[in-house]
């Protein structure tokens, strides 16, 4: 089955998520050599859609340039990029183009950072607009003809938890969205490998993609989970709802996965350190830099032994002051603190335990024996209650693997 794949996900430390408008290639060369030297095999990188596409018809040239540049300096280190469209939803806001809104304001869950400014207006439904749908195949076509055939791409992505932005209105209108978005990226790239980022809370709620759907188009899944975020979890750095969300997907799907994005936010050592009024507006907890490192060598163990595709971490780096005025970190204080890297380019303990998770071949698929007697398709009929009971199965299977790491 190959090698178990290591990579990480990318922002710049002192661009964040303006790294497209402010390009800086020195920035990205020292980081991609720190992240090579690590070492990892694959970095996912955000097509910021506002950047790269201003109006539906009109792709930004000057981005397209400027990812080409991102895809050379990948491969000069010999890494492999996994660029994500449509993005989109991102550190709990979700980034759009002006015209990607309707004339309609709402309170949102997410509120939408556009044209320099957050607002509370509504998203085009991007799986059922047809002018979106087209204008998403126009950038599709420009982005996989630039980088056609470059040694770089290891996949394209097709979103970031794109349901916390917009819901598809039915199974089947997301069924023939994922049909004309794979039917594009294997048309204009040469048939490079393709994913879909999905989270935890698309296993937790029917929001119309399944896994079942996602797998139909797509070389292999990808899940994320953050046990922290989820409320029926009771330890909030439990490993284990890592292999478990990725056994999970595998059975609905019947694909290969990766846990495309895992980790935790650590307590600054760097100044300035958090104020007591900043501590009580935290949406997450933080833990000691020690913690997270074990979280992550528990993580990785087993991950590996599962089977599992493969694991990018979240994120490369904390990120730099200057940035924390802004969106989204001005709000999601926690956001700033995830990296394997602090903001002044050292490195935190938790970037040695993903040095020492190469080299493991993986020997066979997931193990989804203990599933055996439920039926996949009756898993959205009550999916958060499902999730809980088939976790409570799981630990019980596996409760001599599970003692180790709890």
């Amino acid at each position: 089955m190959g090698k178990f794949i290591t990579g990480v996900n990318y922002w710049p430390a002192h661009k964040a998520m303006y790294w497209w408008s402010q390009f800086d290639s020195g920035e990205i060369k020292r980081d991609f050599e720190q992240i090579a030297r690590l070492p990892f095999a694959v970095v996912r990188i955000f097509l910021l859609w506002e950047d790269f596409q201003p109006d539906p018809v009109n792709i930004s040239q000057k981005a397209l340039t400027n990812l080409r540049m991102v895809a050379d300096i990948a491969s000069s280190y010999g890494l492999k990029l996994m660029p994500t469209f449509f993005c989109g939803h991102m550190s709990g806001i979700n980034w759009f183009p002006r015209w990607m809104l309707k004339d309609e304001w709402a309170p949102q869950r997410f509120p939408v950072y556009s044209a320099g400014c957050l607002v509370n207006q509504i998203i085009r439904n991007y799986y059922c607009d047809e002018e979106v749908i087209n204008a998403q195949t126009i950038l599709i076509r420009e982005v996989c003809t630039a980088l056609k055939d470059h040694p770089a791409i290891y996949a394209y992505d097709l979103g970031n938890e794109a349901s916390n932005c917009v819901i598809p209105p039915n199974r089947k209108q997301a069924r023939h969205w994922l049909e004309i978005m794979s039917k594009a990226i294997k048309k204009y790239s040469n048939g490079c490998l393709l994913t879909l980022g999905m989270h935890a809370e698309d296993l937790e709620e029917d929001r119309h993609l399944w896994p079942q759907d996602a797998a139909k188009y797509c070389d292999f899944l990808s899940m994320h989970a953050y046990p922290f975020y989820l409320s029926w979890v009771k330890q909030a750095l439990d490993a284990n709802i890592l292999p478990f969300m990725g056994a999970i997907t595998a059975w609905l799907g019947g694909k290969p996965v990766m846990l495309q994005e895992f980790g935790a936010p650590s307590e600054p050592v760097l100044e300035p350190l958090l104020t007591d009024s900043e501590k009580s507006q935290l949406q997450s907890p933080l833990f000691t830099e020690k913690e997270v490192a074990d979280y992550y060598q528990n993580a990785l163990i087993l991950l590996k032994d599962s089977n599992i595709l493969g694991a990018l971490a979240w994120c490369y780096s904390d990120y730099a002051p200057h940035l924390w005025s802004k969106p989204p970190l001005q709000q999601k204080l926690h956001e700033r603190y995830f990296g394997l890297m602090r903001f002044d380019g050292t490195a935190k303990p938790s970037a040695a335990a993903w040095a020492q998770a190469t080299n493991k071949t993986l020997t066979e698929k997931i193990d989804i024996s203990w599933l055996a007697g439920f039926e996949p398709d009756h898993f959205y009929t009550n999916p958060r209650e499902n999730l809980i009971k088939l976790y409570d199965l799981y630990r019980q299977q596996r409760r001599h693997e599970i003692s180790d790491f709890i």
